[in-house]
């Protein structure tokens, strides 16, 4: 009789509203976290180096007979040995350097020219070309008409039987057309000129009174055509001034 009391309390204690115990929830499964690694910093794009005109070049270099076929003759003030060819940079009309300009001058200004031709090229005064006169078989006026810089021609000057200080290699025209032969009357005899025969005017590769072109050239001792008195010869500088 006791074994059979003790199991029916217990029997009513769990029907009289005790509740059976829960198990308790698993723990939620942790995932491993993922390794990052740290950010790489941006390699900054390289920039383009900004080049500029390249710098002015001048090479002086003895010149033989066959490169002046026409320009030296003998009988010639100097001799064609005592000329030299310097082959410079310039600048152009198109706003960019351009090699090989060639001029032809005497051997004792040649460090005039060079020095000149470095400022000029500094300053970015235009220059339309630059050639030896014998490309135009050593006549001036075609040289002049195709607005030709140029220094050495064996020939008379302008209006007289007399050497130029071209045939000495002394001189040099340049921008012919836009710095043209005047005379005292006001005329030129090259048709694309006639619009610059007066001074001071505006414009490429025009040469005006006191400018840094006659400054330049000053400097080193030569006159300037455009000066005398009369006739201008706005495209001249020589080393004694006529």
């Amino acid at each position: 009789m006791k074994r059979t009391a003790a199991a029916f309390v217990v029997f009513a204690s769990v029907s009289c509203g005790g509740q059976a115990p829960v198990a308790s929830p698993a723990p939620p499964e942790v995932q491993p976290q993922a390794l990052t690694q740290p950010p790489v910093p941006a390699t900054p794009t390289p920039t383009a180096k900004t080049t500029g005109p390249p710098k002015f070049t001048a090479k002086v270099t003895k010149i033989s007979r066959s490169r002046l076929p026409y320009s030296w003759k003998p009988g010639c003030p100097v001799s064609y040995q005592d000329l030299r060819l310097i082959t410079m940079t310039y600048w152009g009309f198109d706003d960019k350097a351009h090699t090989g300009g060639e001029l032809v001058v005497r051997k004792t200004v040649t460090d005039d020219v060079v020095k000149v031709f470095g400022k000029l090229y500094a300053m970015r005064y235009p220059i339309k070309q630059m050639r030896l006169v014998d490309v135009y078989k050593g006549d001036d006026y075609d040289s002049i008409d195709a607005d030709n810089t140029s220094a050495f021609n064996c020939r008379a000057a302008t209006g007289s039987s007399n050497w130029s200080n071209h045939a000495y290699g002394e001189a040099i025209d340049l921008n012919p057309r836009e710095n043209p032969y005047v005379t005292a009357s006001g005329s030129t005899a090259h048709q694309n000129a006639k619009k610059f025969a007066k001074r001071p005017l505006k414009g490429e590769g025009v040469i005006n009174p006191g400018d840094r072109v006659v400054r330049a050239f000053a400097s080193v001792g030569w006159g300037w055509g455009g000066s005398w008195s009369g006739t201008k010869d706005y495209q001249h500088f020589s080393r004694n001034g006529r």
